[in-house]
């Protein structure tokens, strides 16, 4: 038997949203929410990381609360660290990324346990990317990575033993030669960044219903 338990990082200020953008109100629920239900499929458990001053709230919906860090690493450190010592998957999602699928989150999760030590959901560039001199770039060569993330748990432990700061945890299991794969992604899995954010997600959720 494997378990797998999710850590759900919502410990962002929000600052280019003006607010806690997890906690926006997204069709009668928080954003977070809607992460949190999603991840339910593959989780055996789920540590949500959040603001220190959210840390005393209640959140039934899960299994442990954690204070986040003053960085993303950090953060997804103290979640790392209410996650027992015997799981074997961890699947690492942003609280802003409201409308990942449960799909989504059991193919990671497969991919992990088919013998993958970091894997990341992504998606073909479209754009015609440039520098900032407008000189082209090979978008061919390019990805856009979106979470879940998963890992096996021992390796993520490894990779973030010696405190490292990074904004992706799968760069720092390739960084130490770890398995790496990329699933494909889904293109109305982004994350909620500005206000307006909010009325396409309660579109496409609409649509879902």
């Amino acid at each position: 038997m494997t378990s797998t338990w999710v850590i759900v990082v919502a410990a962002g200020s929000g600052s280019r949203f003006g607010g806690a953008k997890q906690y926006a109100p997204l069709l009668g629920r928080r954003v977070v929410d809607w992460a949190i239900d999603e991840a339910r499929v593959v989780a055996d458990g789920l540590v949500l990381v959040v603001p220190p001053d959210q840390v005393d709230e209640p959140e039934p919906a899960v299994d442990e609360v954690v204070a986040g860090g003053e960085t993303r690493s950090e953060s997804v450190r103290n979640g790392l660290a209410a996650v027992p010592d015997d799981v074997d998957v961890v699947l690492v999602h942003d609280g802003a990324r409201p409308l990942a699928t449960r799909a989504l989150f059991r193919t990671v999760a497969d991919a992990v346990l088919a013998g993958a030590e970091a894997v990341v959901p992504a998606m073909a560039m479209v754009d015609t990317i440039t520098d900032e001199h407008g000189n082209p770039a090979d978008r061919d060569s390019l990805r856009s990575v979106q979470t879940p993330q998963g890992f096996d748990a021992s390796a993520l432990r490894q990779v973030h033993a010696p405190r490292p700061e990074a904004t992706d945890d799968a760069t720092l299991v390739v960084a130490a030669g770890g398995r790496f794969r990329q699933v494909t992604g889904e293109r109305w899995n982004f994350k909620i960044t500005e206000p307006e954010d909010l009325r396409v997600a309660e579109a496409i959720l609409e649509r879902r219903r």
